[in-house]
C-alpha cells in the first residue's frame, strides 16, 4: 500500500488514480500522519454497502435470546441520597 504526502498527491493524482484502479490502496498523509485514502470504486462500495447494512441494535439482540432472563423489572427505582 503506497503512502505519499498530500503535496506529491497533487502533483501526481493521475498515476495515484491508475494505482487505484489497480486494486492498490494508496495513503495520503499531511504533515506526517495519514489522513486519506484512495481506493477503487469497487473498494468504496463494498465500504459503503458495510456501513449503510441495517444491523440490530443492543436491545433487540437481547429479545432474541430464550427465556425470561432479559425481561425489563418494572418495579420502581429507588431514592439515594447522595
Amino acid at each position: 500500500m503506497p503512502t505519499v504526502s498530500l503535496k506529491d498527491a497533487k502533483a501526481g493524482f493521475s498515476g495515484l488514480v491508475d494505482q487505484a484502479i489497480k486494486r492498490a490502496f494508496v495513503t495520503i498523509t499531511r504533515h506526517g500522519k495519514p489522513v486519506a485514502a484512495l481506493v477503487s470504486l469497487e473498494a468504496a462500495e463494498i465500504a459503503r454497502k458495510a456501513i449503510a447494512r441495517n444491523r440490530p441494535g443492543l436491545v433487540a439482540y437481547l429479545r432474541t435470546f430464550p427465556g425470561e432472563a432479559y425481561e425489563r423489572n418494572r418495579s420502581p427505582s429507588r431514592d439515594v441520597e447522595l
